[in-house]
C-alpha cells in the first residue's frame, strides 16, 4: 500500500465502479451528439478574472471555494468550478459567433474543482458532462436542452428526476423585483454575511439551504410577480413546449441556482434519493454574460449534469445499467509457441474488434483459467504444441463449459460468428 492517498474530498474512479461513470457520461452526452453540439474540452484552470466577473463575485463559488494560485510570474489562475464561462470564453476566443451560423452549439465533459465540505454526493472534485446554446434568444432553444437533458435521464432508466423551472426575469423587470426582495430581507434576522449579499445580490439569499433563513422566507416578493410582459410571453413559450414534448416540470418560485449570470429561464433536475445533496444537473439562460467577459451581447443557454449525482441516483434507485464485458475472448497459451501463436491471434480478434486479453506471466493452466473466468470473458482460447501441431485452438465457451477446436487460421471469423 502507498503512504500517499488521495486529497480529502476527492475519490479515484477505478474498475469496476468506472466502468458505469464511463457509461454514464456517454448516455448524458448520446442525445447532444444527435441534435447538432460539437465538442469542446477547455484547460482546467482559467483567470481568476473570467470567474470573478462570469459566476459572480458574491457567490460563494467565487468567495469561498474557488482553488487559486498564482504562477511564477505573478499571474492569478483558478481551477474551473463550473464549465460555462470557460466554453463562451473559448467560443469568443475562436470567434466561432462569427464564422458559423448562431446559434453556435456545443458540449463538453470534465472534471470540476470546489473547496466545498465533504459529504454524500458533494466532493472537492466532480465530474460533469455539459452544453451551451450560444448566440440565440429562443424558447425553443431552452426548451430542446431541457428535453435533451430529460432524454438522457429516460435512456438511463431513471424514472425519480423532477425538473423544476422558473424564470428570473431579465434587466428591464428584474431591478423592480431585486429592490423589492432588498426591502424584504433587510427586515429579517440574519447574520452579517447573509445581509452583505443582500446589497449585492438579493437573489443568492432565496437559494440558501439554512432551515434558520428559509423560515423566515415566506411572504417574500417572488418574480413571477414581477416579470415584465416579454418575460412572460417567452416563459410560457418555455414551458409550452415541453408540455408539448411530455416532458413534465413543476414550476419553483424560489429556484434560483449558485450562480450570477442567469437571467430567464432557469431550471434544475433534482432526484428525491439523494438527501440534501438532490440536484443531479440544472443550468438556464444566461443572455448577459458574454458582455461580462469582454464579448459582444450573445443571449444564451445551457446546462450542466453531474456524472457522480446520476450515478448516486442510479443507485438510489436501483437501475443496473448493462455494462459490456471488459473482455470477449482470453487467450491461454500452453508453451512457448503457443504464446506467440495467441499472441497473434490476440492483436487480430482486437483489429477485428473483439476485445481481447492475454494471460500474461507465464501462468500455468490453472491460474490461466481463473483469470479467464475472472475478466468476464465468455470464452477462453487454449493452445499447446498438440494443438498447434494439428492447426487447432480449443474455443471453451466459459458459461456452459463446452469445448471444440476450431481451425486456427479460421479463429477469428468462427469467434466473431459466435459473438454476434
Amino acid at each position: 500500500m502507498s503512504s500517499f492517498t488521495a486529497p480529502k474530498g476527492t475519490y479515484d474512479l477505478i474498475p469496476p465502479d468506472s466502468a458505469a461513470f464511463t457509461a454514464v457520461r456517454d448516455a448524458l452526452a448520446a442525445p447532444l451528439r444527435g441534435a447538432g453540439y460539437g465538442y469542446v474540452e477547455t484547460p482546467g484552470f482559467e483567470h481568476v478574472e473570467l470567474f470573478s466577473r462570469g459566476v459572480g463575485e458574491s457567490t460563494d463559488i467565487v468567495t469561498k471555494e474557488m482553488y487559486t494560485l498564482t504562477t511564477k510570474g505573478g499571474t492569478r489562475l483558478a481551477l474551473r468550478p463550473e464549465g460555462t464561462a470557460s466554453v463562451l470564453r473559448a467560443a469568443l476566443q475562436a470567434n466561432l459567433h462569427r464564422v458559423g451560423n448562431l446559434p453556435v452549439k456545443l458540449w463538453y465533459s470534465g472534471t470540476y474543482y470546489r473547496y466545498e465540505r465533504p459529504q454524500a454526493g458533494r466532493y472537492r472534485h466532480f465530474s460533469q458532462v455539459g452544453a451551451e446554446a450560444i448566440g440565440a434568444e429562443d424558447p425553443a432553444l431552452d426548451a430542446e436542452l431541457i428535453i435533451l437533458a430529460a432524454e438522457a435521464h429516460r435512456s438511463l432508466g431513471l424514472t425519480g428526476v423532477t425538473l423544476l423551472l422558473n424564470s428570473l426575469g431579465d434587466a428591464e423587470c428584474r431591478p423592480a423585483y431585486r429592490a423589492a426582495l432588498q426591502a424584504f430581507l433587510r427586515g429579517l434576522d440574519l447574520d452579517e454575511d447573509t445581509r452583505a449579499r443582500i446589497e449585492i445580490n438579493p437573489l443568492r439569499v432565496l437559494d440558501d439551504k439554512r432551515e434558520s433563513v428559509r423560515r423566515q422566507l415566506t411572504g417574500a416578493p417572488m418574480m413571477r410577480d414581477h416579470l415584465c410582459e416579454s418575460c412572460k410571453a417567452y416563459h410560457e413559450g418555455v414551458r409550452d413546449l415541453l408540455r408539448e414534448a411530455g416532458v413534465p416540470f413543476t414550476d419553483d418560485d424560489r429556484l434560483v441556482r449558485g450562480l450570477d449570470y442567469y437571467t430567464r429561464t432557469t431550471f434544475e433536475f433534482v432526484h428525491g434519493g439523494l438527501g440534501s445533496q438532490s440536484a443531479v444537473g440544472g443550468g438556464g439562460r444566461y443572455d448577459g454574460l458574454s458582455e461580462m467577459i469582454g464579448g459582444p451581447r450573445l443571449p444564451s443557454v445551457g446546462w450542466a449534469l453531474g456524472v457522480d449525482r446520476t450515478v448516486l441516483a442510479l443507485r438510489a434507485e436501483g437501475v443496473a445499467l448493462d455494462l459490456p464485458s471488459a473482455t470477449d475472448v482470453f487467450a491461454v497459451p500452453l508453451g512457448e509457441d503457443a504464446r506467440r501463436a495467441l499472441f497473434t491471434l490476440v492483436t487480430e480478434l482486437r483489429r477485428a474488434g473483439v476485445r481481447a486479453d492475454f494471460a500474461y506471466g507465464g501462468r500455468g493452466l490453472k491460474a490461466a483459467m481463473k483469470a479467464a473466468n475472472r475478466s468476464g470473458a465468455r470464452y477462453a482460447v487454449v493452445a499447446g504444441d498438440r494443438d498447434l501441431g494439428e492447426g487447432v485452438v480449443q474455443v471453451k465457451d466459459l458459461a456452459s463449459g463446452e469445448q471444440a477446436p476450431v481451425a486456427l487460421t479460421g479463429a477469428v471469423g468462427e469467434l466473431r460468428q459466435r459473438l454476434g
